[in-house]
């Protein structure tokens, strides 16, 4: 037995098991790509703190992002400083 919900879009509910789907189709395929891309989404929330585990890391890694930002902006820095310098030193010249 199935209530239907949208006719026009072929939704029904099963009242016994509370789940709204198609009628004769699963949208079980559906839910696991919605759980796929929450996975993701919240891998992607996570590295905002750049602390944790992440799904698609190797184990014992936890720190590699604060790691990698601190010598990213450590090269950064030294170029930055690198050209300010040289623009001071060839003006004066």
């Amino acid at each position: 037995m199935y209530v239907q919900v949208l006719p026009e879009y072929g939704l029904v509910m099963d009242p016994m098991i509370g789940v709204v789907t198609t009628a004769g189709e699963s949208l079980a395929p559906v839910i696991d790509k919605v759980a796929e891309l929450e996975t993701v989404a919240n891998d992607i929330v996570n590295m905002l703190s750049g602390t944790g585990n992440f799904a698609a890391s190797f184990p014992g890694r936890e720190n590699t992002l604060p790691m990698a930002g601190g010598m990213t902006a450590f090269w950064y820095g030294l170029a930055v400083g690198l050209f300010i310098a040289g623009i001071y030193v060839f003006h004066l010249i």
